[in-house]
């Protein structure tokens, strides 16, 4: 299976070199060039295996230039009960009434209690392997722009591993205590971390620029080194995704929650759109989809996209308690605007041009209709976020963080909308300790503790749940990392990181 440029149609890449590179270069994304293709039967024998299994199924029918054993290695050695906690890295809690069937997929289980460990505990095996392959020789150099909890797992994932360097970007202001501290405390010879005066689009833009500067690729090429992607614009990234789905549907088949061939809808709290984008690969392989709910905080202009056709990231900026959704650009819509136009690239190069130029573009009514075919987007507030909270612990028992609560929200209003009662998926992101505060101001009206930490405790106390290991272990870890850049001056920090002139 060979990779296409969103951009160009006419750059064709292999597997290994999509991964390598990251992105393509006149700043499309890859995209595969046609889809795998699965039966009932093909899903009743996934049912029968466990998650690596159907990691290795999956991931081996898109890597067509990795050999099984090359991807059996990546495989095990990312998801073991060493670093998940147990042999099921994605486990479900159901909540269930006459009305609603909810699943909540709870891809947190991972050493930086977010669902970005499932994808980036094994993309640095496949990177590696993917540079021996493509550009033998090279060292990586990984760059990352990070709403909060994509930098941390990145960092994770890629400490002191041969061959790679990482440098991670995030808005000063713009993550969570717990995730700045993630990434502040970072172990590892190969890591750098910055902040930037700016949100997460700044961030993303300027990653984004660099990857395309010609004079630092030079400059990084004299010194035998290449840019690579953590972020979900890499196919390395989105492409571990797809799986939990493909789990999540066998395992309610197993337990009796569902029929085999029964549909589902999917709920995912997005702000990249690369976690839904993995679901909607899902179905186009044969995963029985009814619909795609998009849940959005009040950065909701990818709700406004599905109701309109019109993006317009021409808006105010929210800061609010589901950080990691605090975007304006979602890279990889750009992905699906590509499959909706039957791989249209000067169509999409157009509205990348537009939205790049001018802040906006709008879908031709054909896409529009696909849109509203498959996708149904929703969004609210951060009050709205914390008596979601509250309801679903009092009433559930069941505590969510911020992003989870955005979902379900969103879901809830759709259902009460539509009435559609199709059991629903819902991406159970993170952990409600990497939030805190705002859980914890969630379901209670008395002061907060000043300590981050202390509030962690107290979280603990009042709901009677552990604390995540990794997080309670960062109370006494060292900060190694306090820089803080503008948004022009990220190049040279990349540079002076690398110590390459």
């Amino acid at each position: 299976m060979n990779y296409n440029s969103t951009r160009n149609k006419a750059a064709v890449v292999s597997a290994s070199q999509a991964i390598a590179q990251g992105i393509s270069e006149e700043g499309g994304l890859f995209v595969p060039q046609s889809l795998p293709s699965y039966s009932m039967d093909d899903l009743k024998a996934m049912a029968g295996m466990d998650y690596r299994g159907r990691a290795k199924k999956i991931m081996g029918d898109f890597l067509s230039d990795f050999t099984a054993e090359e991807i059996s290695e990546s495989v095990d050695a990312a998801y073991t009960a060493e670093k998940f906690g147990s042999d099921d890295p994605a486990p479900i809690s159901y909540i269930e009434s006459a009305q609603q069937k909810m699943a909540l997929l709870e891809l947190w289980h991972g050493p930086t209690c977010a669902f970005k460990d499932m994808a980036l505990q094994i993309l640095p095996h496949l990177l590696t392997k993917s540079v021996h392959k493509a550009c033998d020789g090279k060292e990586a150099v990984i760059l990352v722009a990070t709403s909060g909890d994509t930098g941390k797992a990145a960092l994770e994932g890629f400490k002191d591993v041969a061959g790679t360097k990482i440098m991670v970007f995030y808005p000063v202001d713009g993550v969570s205590p717990m995730q700045k501290r993630q990434m502040a405390t970072q172990k590892g010879n190969n890591v750098r971390v910055a902040a930037i005066r700016g949100n997460f689009d700044d961030a993303q833009t300027g990653v984004k620029k660099i990857f395309t500067d010609a004079a630092i690729k030079s400059k990084l090429a004299s010194q035998n080194m290449l840019f690579s992607s953590a972020n979900s614009i890499n196919w390395g990234r989105l492409l571990p995704q797809i799986v939990y789905y493909f789990s999540a549907y066998c395992e309610m088949v197993k337990e009796g929650k569902l029929q085999m061939g029964e549909k589902i809808n999917v709920v995912v709290p997005t702000g990249n759109f690369g976690n839904i984008l993995a679901a909607f690969y899902g179905m186009k392989m044969g995963l029985p989809v009814h619909k795609f709910i998009c849940a959005s905080n009040s950065n909701n202009v990818l709700t406004d996209f599905i109701r309109t056709g019109t993006y317009d990231r021409k808006r105010h900026f929210y800061t609010t308690i589901s950080p990691s959704m605090d975007i304006l650009v979602s890279s990889n819509l750009e992905r699906l605007l590509y499959h909706l136009t039957d791989g249209n690239d000067e169509k999409v190069s157009g509205w990348m041009k537009q939205l790049s130029e001018t802040g906006s573009y709008t879908v031709d009514e054909s896409v529009l209709a696909l849109l509203k075919e498959w996708f149904w987007g929703g969004c609210c507030d951060d009050e709205q976020t914390k008596a979601t909270i509250a309801d679903l612990y009092e009433n559930e028992n069941y505590l969510s963080d911020t992003h989870t609560a955005v979902a379900v929200n969103v879901y809830r209003q759709y259902a009460a909308s539509t009435g559609d009662n199709t059991p629903a998926v819902i991406a159970s992101t993170a952990s409600p300790y990497k939030f805190a505060q705002s859980v914890l101001s969630a379901l209670t009206e008395q002061d907060l503790p000043d300590d981050e930490f202390a509030m962690v405790d107290a979280l603990s106390a009042k709901t009677g749940t552990p604390v995540p290991a990794p997080l309670a272990a960062l109370k006494e870890a060292e900060e190694r990392f306090s820089f803080t850049c503008g948004v022009e001056e990220m190049p040279q920090a990349v540079l002076s990181g690398l110590g390459v002139e």
